[in-house]
């Protein structure tokens, strides 16, 4: 096991930063999910952490080793790929043993290991199946159990289940974050799905356009984003966002919307610090932080128009039209309202958000 240290890590192709001043601190053992959009620089991150790409500025520390001029054989570090990389002619077992005969590792430790992986991943009656005898799932865990056989300090997953069906990517999830806690080995999982980070991780790198947005817990992350990019990308379904103003009215402050005046809490005042009352800012608010009705509750509701209902299962989604936007709700099924009739949206103000409508920062 290791721990990682990412510090003032740069990487330019030609004169174009994939990455920028990178500062990433993984805890020994951790679970660690770098996630972003594509072309954000995470693919990138997780190439130099393996030694497959050239740093071009600063460090990275395996524990207390710099490990920059490694090459990838010396550092210890096992990876996933998306594709699985599995030769067609072996079988599951002689591709689990693959990294150890490259080792000249004794036949008999090699067997031992292949046949401790593949009970580890239920796929111990498969080992004399060829690759294109496999599911798509098994053969991802044949790909996970050639990486646990060399006993790594480091698992490095580049989005190892992007392309399997719902169904097996759900599962899969359950799969790789027991199997971690298990081996206990810190492992680093490159994503793009919000919903793989955050369900799997202890921690997450949310980076975009090369930059480090945000690094915190699952519940960190998707309940105290630090700007409106954060809080847009991460969160299913999405959150809503409208131009407000703040403005001061009698003895409160309100966000005012050409739809409705909602008042700010009292310690929600005190971080707006005042430098943004009067001007525009933007109020994000997740559908589940919306309540819906067909009756107005109270003077501070929203006045709207449903627009379309979705109904998911558990869950119904109401898209709301206002009058110069459209926003979603996360209600019941049973709701009982139809597109074309009015309604009303109550905030939760305890779980809303603020952002400066110039660079996104959050106050709140």
């Amino acid at each position: 096991m290791a721990s990682v240290t990412i510090k003032n890590v740069w990487k330019y192709y030609g004169e174009t930063p994939a990455v920028k001043d990178l500062n990433i601190i993984c805890p020994d053992g951790s679970f660690v999910s770098i996630l972003g959009p594509s072309g954000c620089g995470k693919s990138s991150t997780m190439r130099m952490l393996a030694g497959l790409e050239h740093i071009s500025a600063g460090d990275i520390q395996f524990d207390d080793q710099r490990i920059n001029d490694l090459a990838p054989k010396d550092r210890d570090v096992a990876m996933v790929f998306e594709n699985y990389a599995l030769y067609p002619h072996k079988s599951v077992f002689d591709n689990i043993a693959n990294p150890l005969r490259l080792r000249k590792v004794n036949e008999t430790v090699v067997k031992e290991r292949v046949t401790a992986a593949a009970t580890l991943l239920e796929i111990a009656h498969l080992l004399n199946r060829r690759p294109h005898e496999l599911s798509g799932g098994q053969k991802q865990r044949v790909a996970i159990g050639r990486a646990i056989v060399r006993e790594p300090k480091l698992f490095l997953f580049d989005e190892p289940i992007a392309h399997l069906d719902a169904k097996l990517r759900a599962h899969m999830r359950g799969e790789i974050k027991h199997l971690q806690r298990t081996l206990g080995t810190t492992m680093i999982y490159v994503t793009h799905d919000q919903l793989e980070a955050l369900s799997m991780a202890d921690y997450i790198a949310v980076m975009h356009d090369g930059e480090l947005q945000q690094w915190g817990t699952p519940s960190e992350i998707f309940n105290k984003p630090v700007n409106a990019w954060v809080a847009g990308f991460v969160g299913e379904p999405a959150m809503n966002f409208l131009t407000c103003s703040v403005t001061a009215r009698a003895d409160d402050v309100v966000l005012r919307h050409s739809n409705f005046e909602i008042p700010l809490l009292a310690g929600q005042v005190s971080q707006l610090n005042g430098s943004s009352q009067g001007g525009a800012v933007r109020m994000g608010v997740r559908p589940d932080a919306l309540s819906i009705s067909m009756e107005r509750p109270d003077d501070a509701a929203i006045r709207g128009e449903i627009f379309v209902n979705e109904l998911l299962g558990g869950d119904m989604l109401v898209d709301v039209s206002l009058e110069d936007c459209r926003i979603r709700v996360k209600t019941s099924p049973e709701f009982p309202g139809k597109p074309g009739e009015p309604c009303y949206l109550t905030v939760n103000r305890q779980k809303w958000h603020v952002f400066d409508s110039q660079d996104g920062h959050a106050y709140f």
